[in-house]
């Protein structure tokens, strides 16, 4: 039974966590501080951390600072923010994955298993590679290439071109991309997919104005040509 460490100073999500790994049959431990999490993750050498960023006592920064320095174990990084240097600095540290909170569960839980499966082989997987004409998805490193180029991307926006590039030909509701992108809790409207679909476009169309890759099915939704 795989072992994972959960760290985050929110009782609900905590419980939410908790139940819903233990329902995929790991085993789970909490902490709800950063000392906590340290003094944990030394006591039950877990397989996997799933660490907030902002933590009371020690940060999920510092704390992921220093469980790499004494082990392998991989770590994914939770948080409220949604700024790029907080995506880069936690990956200089040594944080395997990242997702912003509100954030699906489904999500999370096949984000668990890629980690595990990772650690397992010691190297990534061709399942973490996706694909699309010259755009290449690097989902273990979380990084996009079109071309040589790599795609600097927001990780909504990545997560979007992801999910796009997997279901390539089909057309999805505004509704149905904030489900399944941002998560049923997420508070906001329709319009915060229309942004980030015009991000996209920013970075993996010729023409943003005129797209040929990420296409508007006027009265429905988008569709993601091949």
């Amino acid at each position: 039974m795989k072992k994972i460490l959960v760290v985050d100073d929110e009782p609900t999500l905590v419980a939410t966590l908790k139940y819903n790994l233990e329902r995929e049959k790991y085993e789970v431990v909490t902490a709800s501080d950063g000392e906590g999490a340290v003094t944990a993750a030394r006591g039950l050498r877990p397989d996997l951390i799933i660490l907030d960023l902002m933590l009371p006592r020690l940060d999920g920064l510092e704390v992921c600072r220093i469980l790499r320095r004494e082990m392998k174990v991989p770590i994914l990084m939770l948080t409220a923010r949604d700024a790029e240097v907080d995506k880069v600095v936690g990956f200089e540290l040594g944080a395997d994955d990242y997702v912003t909170k509100p954030f699906g569960m489904r999500e999370l839980m096949a984000r668990v298993r890629a980690l595990l499966r990772r650690a397992e082989t010691g190297a990534p997987l061709e399942s973490d590679i996706v694909a699309s004409g010259d755009i290449q998805v690097d989902l273990a490193r979380r990084r996009a290439l079109r071309g040589e180029n790599i795609l600097a991307l927001k990780p909504k926006e990545f997560d979007l071109l992801v999910f796009f590039i997997r279901h390539k030909g089909r057309v999805f509701t505004r509704e149905q991309l904030l489900n399944q992108i941002w998560g049923y809790e997420f508070a906001g409207d329709s319009r915060t997919v229309d942004v980030h679909v015009r991000w996209v476009r920013q970075k993996i169309e010729d023409e943003p104005a005129s797209p040929v890759r990420l296409i508007t099915v006027r009265g429905t939704g988008y569709r993601f040509e091949g």
